[in-house]
């Protein structure tokens, strides 16, 4: 049995699921670390909210330029080929079911693939939802990075979110430090558990989750 990931392990392992060629917008938070172990052989082109196709890695070093940033302000490197855009038209490809996959963090996810990620009651939360709408309700593929469990021990995967909702039934795979899930018809089928063995994760949900399949099959 593996250790929990660490989030840069869950960055590498979010990286190995995006498909060759994909689009792909990586949200504030946990997700942008995805693009530091995106692999050129991928030939995956990263859309920025506020404008920009091609982002590349964080930028460090002689590489810092305050005016190249993505939606989280952090300094960002661009790659060949990059291309700049007014925000509206950023938001046509995010509306327009242009991007392939869009990767981003998560207070509460449902086993109906519901996603709750910009508010939870708290005042200092910020104050609107932003594009995140737009992304979980354009994206072909949406992923959702986040830990299992709060700080206090309580599951962000829940029966139905308690949290205002970003998007309905959108959640297509979910990554944490536990567990890789997946939205299924039938339910959530857990993939891999990293920490925990599946009846320790069933134990931490408190929820009807599906066994991976290698161990359906070989209880056949």
């Amino acid at each position: 049995m593996t250790e929990r990931l660490t989030r840069n392990q869950l960055a590498r392992l979010v990286a190995q699921d995006i498909p060759s060629g994909a689009y792909v917008n990586l949200g504030i938070g946990q997700p942008t670390l995805v693009s530091d172990y995106l692999t050129p052989s991928q030939n995956v082109t990263l859309h920025t909210e506020n404008g920009m196709l091609g982002m590349g890695p964080a930028a460090e070093g002689d590489e810092l330029d305050e005016d190249l940033i993505n939606a989280g302000k952090i300094p960002v490197t661009e790659l060949p080929g990059a291309s700049y855009f007014h925000h509206a038209d950023s938001f046509g490809m995010m509306r327009g079911g242009h991007l392939d996959v869009c990767v981003l963090g998560a207070f509460q996810v449902s086993v109906a693939g519901d996603l709750a990620n910009w508010h939870t009651g708290d005042p200092n939360d910020i104050p609107a939802v932003g594009g995140a709408m737009d992304l979980a309700i354009g994206a072909k593929d949406v992923f959702v990075m986040m830990n299992l469990l709060t700080r206090d021990g309580r599951s962000k995967l829940v029966e139905a979110c308690t949290y205002p909702l970003t998007g309905v039934g959108c959640v297509t795979r979910i990554f944490t430090d536990m567990a890789v899930l997946l939205v299924t018809p039938d339910g959530i089928r857990v993939r891999d558990t990293y920490g925990c063995t599946f009846e320790e994760l069933l134990r931490l949900v408190d929820l009807p989750l599906l066994a991976p399949e290698r161990e359906s099959m070989l209880k056949a």
